[in-house]
C-alpha cells in the first residue's frame, strides 16, 4: 500500500519512517528547511541511541506526490482543513485517510472535505519530536496506531493497512469501538494537556504535586463526564486509567500543547481543553477545571495568532 505522510512532524515522522525502512512505498509531505534536509540527507530518526536513516521521496507538493493509497494526518488540528483540501489531487477512488491528531473531532472534520468514505478514524501514541531539520528523535517506548471504520466495521482495507503497519515492526490495533479509542486517548489529552501547559509542569512535576494531581484527576472525570453524556461507553475506572498512563510517562515528557505555548507558537488548544468545555456546554455537563484552564490559556493562544503589526 502506497501511503503518504501528511505532515512529517514527531507522529507522522515517526510512523513512516519504519514503515519506509521496511521497504513500504512512502513520500513524505512537509515544507521548509525541515523538507530540505531531508531531500538532502533523508529522514534521520533517533531511537534507542542510534540513528536510522530514511531514503524516501519528500516534497511541499501534495499535486506532485503522485496517487496514494493511505494518508497518516500528521498535522496540527488548526492545519487539518488546508492540508485536507490541499490533498484531494493524490486521492483516488479508493485511497483513505487516517488522523493522528489528539482530539475527538478530527474525522468529522476530514469527513465533510474528503467525503465519509474516504474517511477513517484514528489515534497514535508516540513520544517523538523534531530536534533539528530532518531529525527527529523517539523518548519512550510507547508508539502505536489504532484506527478503523467509523462504523467499527472490519473493512479489508483497515484489516490490510494494520498488517502493513505491524509487518513494519509496530503496534497496531483495529480496535472493537475505534470512538471509544480516541475518547480514551482524549482522556488524557484534553484533560492532562491544559493542565501541564498552565501550570509549566512536565508529567513528573504535575503527577506529583498534590494539588496538581488532584485538579488533573478531576479535568480526567470531566472529560469522563462529557464523553459519557455524547454516548461514549467509557469504563467506570477511565480516570484511574488515565492516571496510570500519566504514572507511567518519563518525569520530563511534556505535551506538545505545552511546548508550543513555551514557545510562542499556535497551539491545538481549541481541539483540547477548547473541546472539552464547547461539547460539554453542548451535552449539558459543567466542565469547571477545564473552563478554568481554558481562559488562562487563551490570551497567550490569541497574541500567538495576532497579525504582526
Amino acid at each position: 500500500m502506497r501511503t503518504a505522510i501528511f505532515g512529517t512532524g514527531g507522529a507522522g515522522g515517526y510512523f513512516g519512517a519504519h514503515l519506509a525502512l521496511a521497504g513500504e512505498d512512502v513520500v513524505f509531505i512537509a515544507r521548509g528547511e525541515h523538507l530540505k534536509a531531508i531531500q538532502r540527507n533523508g529522514l534521520i530518526l533517533e531511537i534507542d541511541n542510534s540513528e536510522k536513516v530514511v531514503k524516501a521521496v519528500a516534497t511541499d507538493d501534495p499535486a506532485a506526490a503522485g496517487k496514494v493509497d493511505v494518508i497518516l494526518m500528521g498535522v496540527k488540528t488548526w492545519q487539518l482543513d488546508a492540508a485536507a483540501r490541499s490533498m484531494l489531487p493524490m486521492m483516488h477512488a479508493g485511497t483513505f485517510v487516517v488522523p493522528l491528531q489528539n482530539g475527538v473531532e478530527a474525522a468529522d472534520n476530514l469527513a465533510r472535505i474528503v467525503g465519509e468514505e474516504r474517511t477513517v478514524d484514528g489515534t497514535c501514541n508516540t513520544i517523538t519530536r523534531i530536534v533539528a531539520p530532518g531529525r527527529i528523535r523517539s523518548m519512550g517506548p510507547v508508539n502505536f496506531l489504532r484506527f478503523g471504520e467509523r462504523d467499527n466495521t472490519k473493512s479489508e482495507r483497515v484489516l490490510r493497512f494494520r498488517d502493513t503497519v505491524v509487518n513494519a515492526g509496530l503496534r497496531a490495533e483495529v480496535p472493537d469501538d475505534i470512538r471509544l479509542a480516541v475518547w480514551k486517548k482524549f482522556c488524557f489529552a484534553g484533560a492532562c494537556g491544559g493542565v501541564a501547559a498552565a501550570s509549566r509542569s512536565s508529567a513528573g512535576v504535575f503527577r506529583s504535586v498534590p494539588e496538581l494531581r488532584d485538579l488533573i484527576t478531576r479535568s480526567i472525570a470531566e472529560v469522563v463526564a462529557v464523553g459519557r453524556a455524547m454516548g461514549v461507553n467509557l469504563p467506570d475506572n477511565q480516570v484511574d486509567e488515565t492516571l496510570a498512563f500519566v504514572d507511567s510517562l518519563a518525569y520530563d515528557s511534556t505535551p506538545s500543547l505545552l511546548r508550543d505555548i513555551a514557545a510562542g507558537k499556535p497551539t491545538e488548544l481549541e481541539a483540547w481543553t477548547g473541546a472539552v468545555v464547547r461539547l460539554g456546554r453542548k451535552a449539558g455537563v459543567s466542565t469547571p477545571v477545564n473552563d478554568a484552564v481554558y481562559a488562562l490559556l487563551l490570551p497567550q493562544e490569541q497574541k500567538a495568532r495576532a497579525p504582526v503589526s
